[in-house]
Parts: C-alpha cells; sequence; structure tokens
C-alpha cells in the first residue's frame, strides 16, 4: 500500500492546480507590486506576521498577496506554491491557529462571482517593507 501514496499525491497536487515546475513571472504582477513598492525598504524577511496588527490584504495578480498591517510597513508574500493562479478578484480564505499568519499556512482561493473554491496557496516568508521617516 505504501508506494501507492506518492502517485495518489502527485495526482492530488496535479487536479488542484499546484504544481512542481517554477512558475514563471507574471509581467503585470510584477509592475504592480514595484509601484506599490515604490519609496519602500526591504527588511528581513519573517516567518510569520500578527495577524492582530493587518489591517488588509490584497492579491497581485500571479504574483504575491500584500498584507497591510498598522503603522509604515507593508509585508509581501510570494506563495511557495500557487502563486500563478492569484487573481486580484479571488476571496482569500484563511485559516488561522492563533494570532499569526505563517509561512505554513494554506489560503484558499474563492472565485467571488461564483463562490466556487478553485485553488490554493502555500505561503511562503513574509518581507517587511517600510516607509523611511521623513
Amino acid at each position: 500500500m505504501r508506494p501507492a501514496f506518492p502517485l495518489l499525491l502527485a495526482a492530488a497536487l496535479v487536479t488542484t492546480g499546484a504544481s512542481a515546475r517554477s512558475p514563471q513571472p507574471n509581467p503585470k504582477g510584477e509592475a504592480a507590486l514595484a509601484k506599490m513598492l515604490e519609496g519602500r525598504v526591504a527588511g528581513k524577511p519573517v516567518s510569520c506576521i500578527s495577524t492582530t496588527n493587518s489591517r488588509s490584504s490584497q492579491i497581485i495578480d500571479g504574483t504575491a498577496v500584500v498584507y497591510q498591517s498598522t503603522g509604515r510597513t507593508i509585508y509581501v508574500n510570494r506563495p511557495k506554491i500557487g502563486a500563478d493562479v492569484l487573481d486580484n478578484d479571488d476571496i482569500l480564505v484563511t485559516r488561522i491557529w492563533g494570532a499569526q499568519l505563517c509561512n505554513l499556512d494554506q489560503v484558499t482561493l474563492v472565485d467571488r462571482t461564483s463562490r466556487f473554491q478553485h485553488g490554493f496557496v502555500s505561503l511562503g516568508d513574509f518581507v517587511p517593507y517600510t516607509k523611511p521617516k521623513g
């Protein structure tokens, strides 16, 4: 029975849209993210962010999820799996265990119009970008 498990896992990944291939950068998404990050300085990536300090999230098509925190910092998360299916018209459904969102968490993507789940992303590290004072 054990040898069949890797085959079942591979089939599940293929049918859910996850892939082992490296996703190609989305030029429009990268441009939108670069514009959003103008004037900000990147900090050291962190594995978790506080949900109590997060005000909102924004999807950058095919690229990343940006989490707005209180203060001058935003956190950019480039998912390890599924970034290529991100669509700014999706609803992010996140199950959080505790008061932090971490790089091990999965976020389900739900179509805003049909309300059907159509994929997921597996989060990566969160890179803080801060506006310098003055």
